[in-house]
């Protein structure tokens, strides 16, 4: 019989879908049923429809997300522990009902929302492992609850932040989930001569992950006056995508490019990656080989994994107006990126995912649930 198993996503941003997807891939892989659900919607259709418009308000505001996640989140204030049981109340019984139509073996939760309520629900199915993977630096107290089996994060650091919470939660310190198609990626000269790229010409990725920060599109037009070929990606964001492609019909160096499968290409014919300092992304550019130029613009967990992002290497930061992004994106351009570190390479996850999921008696060849070995 094959396993089964629910992957809690959310739909603020990209960066929860996109380890969400390679999970589901592996899973697959190995003969399991996967269906996602978005801890968004979880909520109700009014609740969270309203959640995002605030989240979006907050970090409109300069230094207010900043403040909730800093002062409340991170911390673990009443404020935190207010915000998770007003969620939870809401996500827990709708989770419920969904795994009560169709059970689960196994539940991964790439969202905080989701996260807590499916550890929540733990004591009624004992049997079901409920595992958390964390893409930040730092997991946040919504990240954190009793009953999650296994937390899954990409840094030693966020290892800490975790027995911050649950001193003797049972963590294992993974490389970040990439989707297989990323590792088979062409080479340069393929993708460049697929994409009509001049094989000897600067080009550029712009990817936006569906927050929108900054003046993207002014910074598309100034690269390209530059002498830079952009790729510029708008993901689900058809605004944005208009006015690139309203900026290709007068210059040709602008390649418009909406939601898209095709980022290994597009990463594969690219000098650089310019993006916020999400983990999927600069994952993903790590593992084509490609350097990032980062955008310091993104609050809250955006700044401590900015931060995680210099720190590996191969990375450069830059303000988000067009000025800011031209200069420091030539700049890298013509002096190389800083190096990587020495201990970081692109790695495979799934084997690691694997022996993780072996400490809790899951093992996914053969879909059996055995007792799991003690802490």
């Amino acid at each position: 019989m094959s396993g089964r198993a629910v992957l809690l996503t959310g739909s603020l941003g990209l960066g929860h879908d996109m380890p969400a997807l390679s999970i589901a891939g592996l899973l697959g892989r190995h003969g399991w049923q996967t269906r996602s659900l978005n801890s968004m919607s979880l909520l109700g259709h009014s609740y969270g429809a309203a959640g995002q418009r605030v989240f979006g308000s907050l970090i409109a505001v300069p230094g207010l997300y900043d403040g909730l996640h800093f002062a409340h989140l991170r911390s673990g204030s009443r404020v935190a522990s207010l915000l998770d049981r007003w969620s939870s109340a809401r996500v827990v019984p709708a989770l419920r009902a969904e795994l009560d139509r169709a059970p689960a073996d196994l539940v991964v939760s790439v969202f905080a929302t989701g996260a807590a309520a499916a550890a929540r629900l733990k004591r009624e199915a004992p049997a079901r492992r409920t595992v958390v993977l964390c893409p930040d630096v730092g997991a946040h107290r919504l990240w954190v609850t009793e009953g999650t089996d296994l937390f899954l994060v990409t840094s030693s650091a966020a290892a800490a932040s975790v027995r911050r919470f649950l001193p003797r939660a049972r963590i294992a310190v993974i490389p970040m989930p990439v989707r297989a198609e990323f590792y088979a990626a062409p080479s340069k000269e393929q993708a460049r001569a697929a994409l009509g790229i001049p094989w000897d010409a600067p080009c550029a990725l712009v990817i936006d992950s569906g927050w929108g920060f900054g003046r993207v599109a002014d910074s598309v037009a100034q690269l390209a006056a530059a002498g830079v070929h952009v790729l510029a990606v708008a993901g689900r964001q058809p605004a944005l995508e208009t006015q690139y492609r309203a900026l290709a019909r007068a210059a040709h160096r602008v390649h418009p490019f909406g939601f898209s499968d095709r980022v290994p290409e597009l990463m594969a014919a690219s000098d650089v990656v310019i993006a916020l300092p999400g983990a999927s992304t600069c994952a993903e550019a790590r593992t084509v080989g490609r350097p990032l130029m980062l955008l310091d613009v993104m609050p809250g967990h955006g700044r401590d994994n900015l931060l995680h992002e210099l720190e590996l290497g191969g990375a450069g930061v830059c303000g988000a107006t067009p000025a800011a992004v031209t200069a420091a994106t030539l700049a890298l351009l013509e002096d190389g990126p800083p190096p990587a570190s020495p201990n970081h390479s692109a790695r495979r996850w799934e084997p690691a995912f694997e022996t993780a999921c072996r400490q809790i008696g899951l093992d996914l060849d053969r879909h059996e649930l055995a007792e799991a070995r003690s802490r």
